[in-house]
């Protein structure tokens, strides 16, 4: 269609860059290896195949919302927080320009129990704690249903979200560290520490319901089979990307 044509060039469109990239996040596809792909679809039907560096430049500038489609509900949402490492092989240069040393990347998920959708998402580099995350994981997971109960393991026992939980109205079945004391500023807290010591853990755990925090672990688990631990995106915005473009794509596989 471009043949011949007069000012501004056609284009390929979004749907079927994203339809490539799904392909290529699903089989792990090199680029090269997706142009040839697209070539052997055009061969088959009228579309145009496109060259690798082009379907490059558009795959990794989709700006794809990973809740768009989430399953809806009117129910009280449980969620739970947790965060694993990813691999970050073709970083170039600007960790080391960002933070002195070449770093991995944390992706942090807030996951609906019932349905193991991702339903918040933060992107961080490894030295980011997880509790410094939290409060927006929280955030973005209320804005898409009734947020009523967060689940979390140690990392993320501190003052200010326990504060922020109850300020919000949200049970906060999270596990207290080893160390951790009645002498601290928020009252929350300091009820469910006790509460903790009071019951011992596995009480403590049967009744709070505390084994649905792994639904978090297998979202990880099933993320991680599908998409692997590592990304190929070279700078931090283009991580962000492909990782938000992944979870997209996880949490519609989780509705098939």
């Amino acid at each position: 269609m471009n043949r011949g044509k007069e000012g501004k060039r056609f284009k390929l469109t979004n749907s079927y860059i994203l339809f490539l990239a799904v392909v290529r996040y699903l089989y792990g596809f090199p680029y090269r290896q997706l142009e040839g792909y697209a070539r052997a679809l055009s061969r088959l039907f009228d579309i145009p195949s496109g060259d690798y560096s082009g379907l490059r430049r558009r795959i990794v500038k989709m700006d794809v919302s990973p809740f768009r489609d989430l399953a809806g509900t009117d129910e009280p949402l449980t969620i739970a927080l947790d965060s694993t490492g990813v691999k970050v092989y073709k970083s170039g240069g600007w960790m080391e320009r960002e933070h002195g040393v070449k770093k991995n990347v944390k992706v942090h998920f807030a996951v609906n129990v019932k349905t193991k959708e991702v339903v918040g998402m933060e992107v961080t580099t490894d030295e980011v704690h997880d509790s410094k995350v939290a409060e927006r994981l929280v955030d973005g997971a209320a804005t898409r249903g009734d947020v009523k109960e967060v689940l979390g393991d140690g990392a993320y026992d501190s003052s200010r979200l326990y504060e922020h939980l109850h300020n919000r109205g949200i049970d906060a079945v999270i596990k207290p560290r080893r160390n951790s004391i009645l002498n601290t500023p928020s009252r929350a807290r300091r009820y469910h520490v006790d509460l903790y010591r009071n019951l011992g853990h596995e009480r403590w755990a049967a009744i709070k319901g505390y084994g649905r925090r792994w639904s978090v672990e297998t979202a990880y688990s099933t993320f991680k089979r599908v998409f692997g631990g590592s990304v190929t995106a070279k700078t931090l915005d283009n991580v962000v990307r492909e990782l938000t473009a992944k979870v997209s794509l996880y949490n519609l596989l989780t509705r098939l």
